[in-house]
Protein backbone atom coordinates (compact mmCIF):
# COMPACT_ATOMS: atom_id res chain seq x y z
CA UNK A 1 0.00 0.00 0.00
CA UNK A 2 2.95 2.51 0.80
CA UNK A 3 4.97 1.58 -2.21
CA UNK A 4 1.29 2.17 -4.61
CA UNK A 5 0.76 5.54 -2.47
CA UNK A 6 4.28 6.52 -4.08
CA UNK A 7 3.30 5.39 -7.98
CA UNK A 8 -0.45 7.09 -7.17
CA UNK A 9 1.42 10.27 -5.82
CA UNK A 10 3.94 10.51 -8.87
CA UNK A 11 0.98 9.62 -11.43
CA UNK A 12 -1.27 12.27 -10.16
CA UNK A 13 1.13 15.47 -9.81
CA UNK A 14 3.59 14.52 -13.27
CA UNK A 15 0.78 14.88 -15.46
CA UNK A 16 -0.75 18.07 -13.76
CA UNK A 17 2.47 20.09 -14.07
CA UNK A 18 2.88 18.90 -17.69
CA UNK A 19 -0.44 20.50 -19.06
CA UNK A 20 -0.36 23.54 -17.25
CA UNK A 21 2.52 24.09 -19.22
CA UNK A 22 0.84 23.20 -22.41
CA UNK A 23 -2.34 25.68 -21.44
CA UNK A 24 -0.65 28.77 -19.86
CA UNK A 25 -3.57 30.87 -20.60
CA UNK A 26 -5.71 28.27 -19.43
CA UNK A 27 -4.11 26.46 -16.27
CA UNK A 28 -7.72 25.93 -14.75
CA UNK A 29 -9.15 23.82 -17.29
CA UNK A 30 -6.30 21.42 -18.36
CA UNK A 31 -5.51 20.90 -14.00
CA UNK A 32 -9.67 20.52 -13.78
CA UNK A 33 -9.41 18.44 -17.01
CA UNK A 34 -6.86 15.89 -15.79
CA UNK A 35 -8.16 15.83 -11.97
CA UNK A 36 -11.26 15.15 -12.81
CA UNK A 37 -10.25 12.09 -14.97
CA UNK A 38 -8.02 11.08 -11.50
CA UNK A 39 -11.77 11.52 -9.78
CA UNK A 40 -13.65 9.34 -12.34
CA UNK A 41 -11.64 6.59 -12.47
CA UNK A 42 -12.95 4.83 -9.73
CA UNK A 43 -16.17 4.79 -11.10
CA UNK A 44 -14.13 2.16 -13.88
CA UNK A 45 -11.81 0.32 -11.63
CA UNK A 46 -14.38 -0.04 -8.64
CA UNK A 47 -16.88 -1.77 -10.76
CA UNK A 48 -13.89 -3.61 -13.01
CA UNK A 49 -12.01 -4.99 -9.72
CA UNK A 50 -15.49 -6.23 -8.11
CA UNK A 51 -15.81 -8.32 -11.78
CA UNK A 52 -12.92 -9.47 -11.88
CA UNK A 53 -12.77 -11.25 -8.40
CA UNK A 54 -16.15 -12.92 -9.32
CA UNK A 55 -14.70 -14.02 -12.31
CA UNK A 56 -11.64 -15.25 -10.47
CA UNK A 57 -13.05 -16.26 -7.21
CA UNK A 58 -15.99 -18.43 -9.16
CA UNK A 59 -18.53 -16.87 -6.98
CA UNK A 60 -19.97 -13.56 -4.91
CA UNK A 61 -19.62 -15.03 -1.11
CA UNK A 62 -16.50 -13.52 0.97
CA UNK A 63 -14.44 -16.83 0.87
CA UNK A 64 -14.58 -16.32 -3.16
CA UNK A 65 -13.56 -12.78 -3.76
CA UNK A 66 -10.93 -13.22 -1.16
CA UNK A 67 -9.67 -15.88 -3.96
CA UNK A 68 -9.76 -13.99 -6.54
CA UNK A 69 -8.06 -11.16 -5.32
CA UNK A 70 -4.51 -11.83 -6.00
CA UNK A 71 -5.05 -12.76 -10.17
CA UNK A 72 -7.49 -9.71 -10.11
CA UNK A 73 -4.60 -7.26 -8.67
CA UNK A 74 -1.88 -8.98 -11.24
CA UNK A 75 -4.63 -8.17 -13.90
CA UNK A 76 -5.01 -4.08 -12.61
CA UNK A 77 -1.56 -4.17 -12.17
CA UNK A 78 -0.34 -5.21 -15.86
CA UNK A 79 -3.20 -3.21 -17.49
CA UNK A 80 -2.31 0.03 -15.59
CA UNK A 81 1.24 -0.40 -16.41
CA UNK A 82 0.10 -0.30 -20.38
CA UNK A 83 -2.18 2.21 -20.09
CA UNK A 84 -0.15 4.78 -18.08
CA UNK A 85 3.20 3.66 -20.29
CA UNK A 86 1.44 4.37 -22.88
CA UNK A 87 0.72 7.36 -22.11
CA UNK A 88 3.85 8.05 -20.11
CA UNK A 89 5.27 7.63 -23.86
CA UNK A 90 3.08 10.60 -26.09
CA UNK A 91 3.48 13.25 -22.99
CA UNK A 92 6.26 15.62 -23.99
CA UNK A 93 6.58 19.23 -22.70
CA UNK A 94 6.66 22.06 -24.52
CA UNK A 95 9.41 24.22 -26.27
CA UNK A 96 10.05 26.80 -23.47
CA UNK A 97 9.22 29.61 -26.45
CA UNK A 98 5.82 27.77 -27.18
CA UNK A 99 2.44 29.48 -26.25
CA UNK A 100 -0.91 28.97 -27.73
CA UNK A 101 -1.81 30.86 -30.50
CA UNK A 102 -3.46 34.67 -29.99
CA UNK A 103 -1.85 33.83 -26.20
CA UNK A 104 -0.29 37.28 -25.49
CA UNK A 105 2.34 36.65 -21.94
CA UNK A 106 2.33 40.18 -21.29
CA UNK A 107 -1.06 40.58 -20.28
CA UNK A 108 -0.06 37.87 -17.02
CA UNK A 109 2.10 41.05 -15.74
CA UNK A 110 -0.86 43.03 -15.70
CA UNK A 111 -2.64 40.49 -13.06
CA UNK A 112 -1.13 41.06 -9.28
CA UNK A 113 -2.07 37.70 -8.40
CA UNK A 114 -0.38 36.05 -11.35
CA UNK A 115 3.88 36.18 -11.68
CA UNK A 116 5.95 35.37 -14.68
CA UNK A 117 8.82 34.70 -12.16
CA UNK A 118 9.28 31.28 -10.71
CA UNK A 119 10.13 29.96 -7.13
CA UNK A 120 12.29 26.68 -6.30
CA UNK A 121 10.23 24.27 -4.00
CA UNK A 122 12.30 24.92 -1.27
CA UNK A 123 12.34 28.52 -1.31
CA UNK A 124 8.52 27.96 -1.81
CA UNK A 125 8.50 26.44 1.69
CA UNK A 126 9.73 29.97 2.87
CA UNK A 127 6.97 31.54 1.86
CA UNK A 128 3.48 32.73 3.87
CA UNK A 129 1.69 31.89 0.47
CA UNK A 130 2.98 28.14 0.70
CA UNK A 131 1.52 27.97 4.31
CA UNK A 132 -1.86 30.17 3.56
CA UNK A 133 -2.37 27.88 0.78
CA UNK A 134 -1.70 24.76 2.60
CA UNK A 135 -4.53 25.72 5.72
CA UNK A 136 -6.45 26.43 2.55
CA UNK A 137 -6.39 22.84 0.80
CA UNK A 138 -6.45 21.40 4.30
CA UNK A 139 -9.82 22.82 5.31
CA UNK A 140 -11.56 22.88 2.08
CA UNK A 141 -10.88 18.98 2.16
CA UNK A 142 -11.55 18.34 5.58
CA UNK A 143 -14.86 19.83 4.98
CA UNK A 144 -15.58 17.45 1.78
CA UNK A 145 -14.27 14.54 3.36
CA UNK A 146 -16.30 15.41 6.06
CA UNK A 147 -19.57 14.69 4.61
CA UNK A 148 -17.92 12.30 1.66
CA UNK A 149 -17.00 9.69 4.09
CA UNK A 150 -20.61 9.88 6.14
CA UNK A 151 -23.06 10.52 3.61
CA UNK A 152 -24.94 7.32 3.82
CA UNK A 153 -25.96 7.31 6.82
CA UNK A 154 -26.00 10.56 7.50
CA UNK A 155 -28.60 11.22 4.62
CA UNK A 156 -30.63 7.86 6.73
CA UNK A 157 -30.08 9.81 10.04
CA UNK A 158 -31.62 12.63 8.96
CA UNK A 159 -34.22 10.98 6.95
CA UNK A 160 -35.01 7.75 8.49
CA UNK A 161 -37.13 7.17 5.80
CA UNK A 162 -34.69 6.53 3.01
CA UNK A 163 -33.54 3.80 1.97
CA UNK A 164 -30.22 1.82 2.11
CA UNK A 165 -30.50 1.81 -1.86
CA UNK A 166 -31.22 5.16 -1.82
CA UNK A 167 -28.88 6.18 0.16
CA UNK A 168 -26.47 4.46 -1.84
CA UNK A 169 -27.55 6.57 -4.72
CA UNK A 170 -27.49 9.85 -2.90
CA UNK A 171 -23.52 8.71 -2.55
CA UNK A 172 -23.54 8.44 -6.51
CA UNK A 173 -24.85 11.70 -7.01
CA UNK A 174 -22.67 13.45 -4.75
CA UNK A 175 -19.12 11.72 -6.91
CA UNK A 176 -21.08 12.71 -9.63
CA UNK A 177 -20.89 16.53 -7.98
CA UNK A 178 -17.28 16.17 -6.89
CA UNK A 179 -16.04 15.08 -10.91
CA UNK A 180 -18.40 18.20 -12.18
CA UNK A 181 -16.73 20.51 -9.16
CA UNK A 182 -13.53 19.53 -10.44
CA UNK A 183 -13.86 21.04 -13.80
CA UNK A 184 -16.46 23.47 -13.35
CA UNK A 185 -15.01 25.81 -11.03
CA UNK A 186 -11.26 24.92 -11.58
CA UNK A 187 -12.71 26.21 -15.44
CA UNK A 188 -14.45 29.47 -13.86
CA UNK A 189 -11.21 29.90 -12.21
CA UNK A 190 -9.59 30.91 -15.25
CA UNK A 191 -12.22 33.48 -15.59
CA UNK A 192 -12.65 35.03 -11.92
CA UNK A 193 -9.44 34.31 -10.31
CA UNK A 194 -7.85 31.62 -7.96
CA UNK A 195 -8.26 34.19 -5.61
CA UNK A 196 -11.90 34.67 -5.91
CA UNK A 197 -12.89 30.92 -6.71
CA UNK A 198 -11.88 30.32 -3.34
CA UNK A 199 -13.82 33.18 -1.57
CA UNK A 200 -16.75 30.98 -2.97
CA UNK A 201 -15.15 27.41 -2.08
CA UNK A 202 -14.78 28.44 1.56
CA UNK A 203 -17.34 31.16 2.15
CA UNK A 204 -20.14 29.63 0.51
CA UNK A 205 -19.00 26.36 1.83
CA UNK A 206 -19.18 27.66 5.43
CA UNK A 207 -22.52 28.96 4.76
CA UNK A 208 -24.04 26.01 3.58
CA UNK A 209 -22.52 23.56 6.67
CA UNK A 210 -25.04 25.89 8.43
CA UNK A 211 -27.82 25.59 6.09
CA UNK A 212 -27.42 21.77 6.97
CA UNK A 213 -26.96 22.77 10.77
CA UNK A 214 -30.19 24.96 11.00
CA UNK A 215 -32.64 23.62 8.11
CA UNK A 216 -30.92 20.26 6.88
CA UNK A 217 -33.37 18.14 8.27
CA UNK A 218 -36.41 19.84 7.12
CA UNK A 219 -36.23 19.32 3.33
CA UNK A 220 -34.35 16.52 1.74
CA UNK A 221 -34.50 18.64 -1.56
CA UNK A 222 -32.29 21.09 0.39
CA UNK A 223 -30.33 18.72 2.46
CA UNK A 224 -29.09 16.95 -0.60
CA UNK A 225 -28.29 20.57 -2.96
CA UNK A 226 -26.55 21.61 -0.41
CA UNK A 227 -24.76 18.19 0.49
CA UNK A 228 -23.90 18.03 -3.86
CA UNK A 229 -22.85 22.08 -3.40
CA UNK A 230 -20.35 21.41 -0.86
CA UNK A 231 -18.74 18.55 -2.56
CA UNK A 232 -18.14 19.88 -5.94
CA UNK A 233 -16.65 22.96 -3.80
CA UNK A 234 -14.58 20.19 -2.53
CA UNK A 235 -13.40 18.49 -6.04
CA UNK A 236 -13.07 22.07 -7.58
CA UNK A 237 -10.57 22.81 -4.31
CA UNK A 238 -8.42 19.87 -5.62
CA UNK A 239 -8.55 20.78 -9.38
CA UNK A 240 -7.96 24.71 -8.57
CA UNK A 241 -4.90 24.56 -6.38
CA UNK A 242 -2.42 23.12 -8.90
CA UNK A 243 -3.15 26.59 -11.07
CA UNK A 244 -3.41 28.86 -7.99
CA UNK A 245 0.37 27.46 -7.03
CA UNK A 246 0.88 28.34 -10.87
CA UNK A 247 0.05 31.53 -10.29
CA UNK A 248 1.71 31.97 -6.95
CA UNK A 249 5.26 30.31 -7.76
CA UNK A 250 5.66 30.08 -11.70
CA UNK A 251 6.37 26.70 -13.88
CA UNK A 252 9.92 26.24 -12.34
CA UNK A 253 8.98 23.42 -9.42
CA UNK A 254 5.58 23.77 -9.28
CA UNK A 255 5.24 19.61 -9.32
CA UNK A 256 7.56 19.64 -6.82
CA UNK A 257 5.73 22.09 -4.89
CA UNK A 258 2.13 20.72 -5.79
CA UNK A 259 3.27 17.46 -3.72
CA UNK A 260 4.46 19.28 -0.85
CA UNK A 261 1.10 21.31 -0.43
CA UNK A 262 -0.66 18.08 -0.99
CA UNK A 263 0.07 16.61 2.60
CA UNK A 264 -2.65 19.05 3.20
CA UNK A 265 -4.95 16.46 1.20
CA UNK A 266 -3.03 13.73 3.85
CA UNK A 267 -3.69 15.53 7.15
CA UNK A 268 -7.49 16.34 5.96
CA UNK A 269 -7.99 12.42 4.83
CA UNK A 270 -7.43 11.69 8.66
CA UNK A 271 -8.69 14.87 10.25
CA UNK A 272 -12.38 14.87 8.72
CA UNK A 273 -14.02 11.44 9.32
CA UNK A 274 -11.95 11.38 12.72
CA UNK A 275 -13.77 14.86 13.80
CA UNK A 276 -17.21 13.27 11.91
CA UNK A 277 -16.80 10.22 13.57
CA UNK A 278 -16.07 10.76 17.04
CA UNK A 279 -18.67 13.66 17.34
CA UNK A 280 -21.06 10.87 16.32
CA UNK A 281 -20.23 8.54 18.71
CA UNK A 282 -20.01 11.11 21.22
CA UNK A 283 -23.07 12.55 21.01
CA UNK A 284 -25.09 8.98 20.21
CA UNK A 285 -23.46 8.19 23.67
CA UNK A 286 -25.21 11.10 25.27
CA UNK A 287 -28.43 9.79 23.69
CA UNK A 288 -28.98 12.33 20.80
CA UNK A 289 -29.97 10.72 17.34
CA UNK A 290 -31.18 11.88 13.97
CA UNK A 291 -30.07 15.26 12.66
CA UNK A 292 -28.19 16.24 16.23
CA UNK A 293 -25.63 13.10 16.04
CA UNK A 294 -24.11 15.95 13.08
CA UNK A 295 -24.97 19.19 14.50
CA UNK A 296 -22.37 19.84 16.26
CA UNK A 297 -19.66 18.39 13.30
CA UNK A 298 -21.71 21.12 10.96
CA UNK A 299 -20.31 23.71 13.47
CA UNK A 300 -16.36 22.32 13.10
CA UNK A 301 -16.67 22.58 9.31
CA UNK A 302 -17.70 26.23 9.17
CA UNK A 303 -14.65 26.91 11.89
CA UNK A 304 -12.62 24.97 9.64
CA UNK A 305 -13.91 27.02 6.25
CA UNK A 306 -13.72 30.09 8.17
CA UNK A 307 -10.28 29.41 8.77
CA UNK A 308 -9.45 28.87 5.35
CA UNK A 309 -11.64 31.89 4.35
CA UNK A 310 -9.04 33.94 6.83
CA UNK A 311 -6.02 32.33 4.65
CA UNK A 312 -7.36 32.85 1.12
CA UNK A 313 -7.90 36.67 2.45
CA UNK A 314 -4.17 37.33 3.56
CA UNK A 315 -3.19 35.79 0.00
CA UNK A 316 -0.57 38.41 -1.70
CA UNK A 317 2.11 38.00 -4.46
CA UNK A 318 4.99 36.45 -4.01
CA UNK A 319 7.82 38.44 -2.69
CA UNK A 320 10.60 38.63 -5.65
CA UNK A 321 13.05 37.88 -2.81
CA UNK A 322 12.22 34.54 -2.98
CA UNK A 323 12.16 34.22 -6.56
CA UNK A 324 14.55 32.09 -8.98
CA UNK A 325 15.45 35.33 -10.84
CA UNK A 326 16.45 37.29 -7.93
CA UNK A 327 18.85 34.83 -7.17
CA UNK A 328 20.53 35.07 -9.90
CA UNK A 329 20.53 38.57 -9.78
CA UNK A 330 22.09 39.07 -6.99
CA UNK A 331 24.96 36.22 -7.97
CA UNK A 332 25.55 38.48 -10.56
CA UNK A 333 26.11 41.87 -8.97
CA UNK A 334 28.56 39.55 -6.01
CA UNK A 335 30.41 38.13 -9.02
CA UNK A 336 30.53 41.38 -10.61
CA UNK A 337 31.95 42.74 -7.76
CA UNK A 338 34.72 40.28 -7.03
CA UNK A 339 35.43 40.90 -10.79
CA UNK A 340 36.36 44.16 -9.76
Amino acid sequence: GFIGGIGLGIGYIAPVSTLMKWFPDRPGLATGLAIMGFGGGALIASPMSNALMVLFGGGTETEDLASGLVPTFVVLALSYAVIIAAGAYVIRLPHPEWKPDGWDPSKVEATPMQTNLNVSANKALKTPQFWFLWIILFTNVTAGIGILENAAPMIQDYFPGVTAAAAAGFVGILSLANMGGRFIWSTASDYIGRKNIYLLYLGVGALLYLVIAFFGGSSLALFIVSAMLLLSFYGGGFSTIPAYLRDMFGYYQVGAIHGRILTAWAAAGIAGPLIVNSVVESQSAAGNQGPELYTLSMYIMVGLLVLGLIANVLMRPVAKKYTVEYAEQQQEVTTDAYSK
